[in-house]
């Protein structure tokens, strides 16, 4: 085998035998006179990749059958028999969660958010209760990132409350998901608070995830992301494809929550593509491209599938991010079926639907996605942006003074590219001026860089993008979104929440 030589072997012997080792040493670093010439920190966080390979395919498989094995978890089953029914699995989760807590040093508040409702799918004033556990950050314990799965289960009538409903990938498969991440990401501390959720009364009416949001806006949480995990369990489609390694986010794009005054001001200086939960949502596909193998993240510029909801839909409705991680290809045959056989085909929502593999592959993402954003600095806010007939674009921020933050980097892309195309890192400043860049053709964010290697999700400037909102009583919707709530409310009559919690207890009429 031949040896190329090195290009500095080929110097004359008497050139090689003057320079001195000086003169392979690497320049002396510039003094930093402004902020472009700061050093931006590493992109990476090596522990990352060892949580994307962690989460278990057998434990994930294992709880999607104990969960299938309570027969049927029907918000209206029975809350009181031991092996069958909500109750029973409730009472599961919320022991395996408190096991999951004594194998951390109890690092998990194990907490019950309960609800009695009432409406069209829940005729009698039933008690619906959550699941949560708490894992506290130690810096910013006021901020949340949650993970959330769906207990309950229905067959093709949504009122039959007795048949056999196994639920297993729709949803057992988005709590056993849930379980892992938290065992998974239980055994690190966070600057960020996690909050691991079991959510109920999802196919009567999305019932437990307005009582969580109503639960956090009463806590004073500030909210960063909420990551709602329905249906992560198959990969053959009703359209013939089998796959294992695309998954979907589907993401809100104007908010739901968004006042007449913020309607007119998006409607002026654009943001129908850049909600808090639209950059949520490319900010955990980013995180997958880094950290992830065979996994491809499709980005669905809609709220949810067409005509569909999910328990993302509260949160969103109450302010705060939130996305839905879900299968790409769904089979119709295995959801809200009775199990039979028909025409030769095989109806209903059996484990034997479920790839467990590719189950943890979901996992996997959304524990990085948790992960990264826990350990990462908190959005920026106030984001503002001028550079109206002008030839430079600033933007501003009010600046984070934790040690963690290690400055800020600049996103900007074409109004046509679905994602960020572009970003530079600008240090530890509260505004930057992007000279000859015209405000007109581009679209702008902001996003805070941790000394970590850890990134928040980038912020678009203004009320349209913006990740911690206020929390204003008096806030009113625009016109076609308070039509469009008062006509569910009409259909689904009022809550009546009561949180039970050891620690918690309200009343909301």
């Amino acid at each position: 085998m031949t040896m190329k030589a090195t290009p500095y072997l080929k110097l004359p012997l008497l050139l090689l035998a003057t320079m001195t080792a000086s003169s392979f040493a690497a320049p002396p670093a510039a003094t930093p006179l402004n902020a472009a010439s700061y050093t931006a920190p590493s992109e990476e966080d090596l522990r990352l990749y060892d949580i994307a390979s962690a989460p278990q395919a057998s434990r994930i498989l294992k709880d999607i059958q104990t969960l299938v094995d309570f027969g049927t978890r029907h918000t209206l089953s029975s809350q009181t028999d031991p092996q069958q029914g909500i109750g029973a699995a409730r009472n599961w989760i919320k022991a395996e969660f408190e096991r999951i807590s004594a194998d951390c040093g109890q690092c998990l508040e194990v907490i019950e958010v309960g609800a009695t409702v009432s409406g069209k799918r829940i005729p009698n004033p039933t008690k619906v209760v959550n699941i949560i556990a708490i894992q506290k950050g130690t810096l910013d314990p006021n901020r949340v990132v949650m993970m959330s799965g769906d207990i309950d289960s229905r067959v093709s009538d949504v009122m039959d409350a007795t048949s056999v409903a196994p639920g297993a990938n729709d949803n057992a498969s988005g709590v056993a998901g849930t379980l892992e991440a938290a065992r998974v990401l239980s055994q690190y501390q966070f600057g960020g608070t996690i909050v691991y959720a079991a959510l109920s009364g999802e196919e009567q009416g999305l019932y437990g995830g307005a009582g969580l949001a109503d639960f956090a806006k009463k806590q004073g949480w500030q909210v960063e992301a909420v990551l709602n995990n329905d249906m992560i369990g198959n990969i053959e489609g009703i359209n013939g494809v089998v796959s294992n390694h695309t998954v979907r986010i589907f993401s809100e794009g104007v908010r739901i929550a968004e006042t007449e005054k913020e309607a007119k001001e998006r409607y002026f200086s654009g943001g129908e593509n850049d909600s808090a939960s639209r950059n949520l949502a490319r900010h955990i596909k980013q995180l997958a491209d880094q950290y992830m193998t065979n996994l491809d993240v499709q980005l669905i510029y809609r709220l949810d599938r067409f005509g569909r909801g999910g328990h993302h839909l509260p949160f969103n409705k109450a302010g705060y991010p939130a996305v839905r991680i879900m299968e790409t290809n769904e089979n119709y045959h295995r959801q809200h079926q009775d199990i039979r056989v028909e025409d030769g085909i095989a109806y209903g929502d059996v484990i034997e639907g479920v790839d467990e593999v590719y189950a943890a592959k979901l996992t996997a993402l959304n524990a990085i996605s948790l992960a990264a954003m826990a350990w990462a600095p908190a959005p920026p806010t106030q984001v503002a942006i001028t550079g109206q007939v002008s030839a430079d674009t600033n933007i501003s921020w009010q600046a984070n003074p934790t040690a963690e933050v290690a400055g800020y980097r600049i996103y900007w892309r074409k109004t046509t590219e679905p994602e960020w195309t572009h970003s530079r890192f600008v240090g530890k400043v509260d505004s930057f001026t992007l000279s000859n860049m015209v405000i007109d053709n581009y679209l702008y964010g902001v996003a805070a860089v941790g000394y970590n290697g850890n990134t928040s999700p980038v912020v678009f400037p203004g009320a349209a993008g913006a990740f911690f909102r206020p929390v204003t009583e008096n806030a009113k919707p625009s016109a076609l979104i308070e039509k469009h709530l008062n006509r569910e409310k009409r259909g689904r009559n009022t809550f009546a929440f009561s949180f039970l919690s050891p620690r918690c207890a309200m009343l909301q009429n």
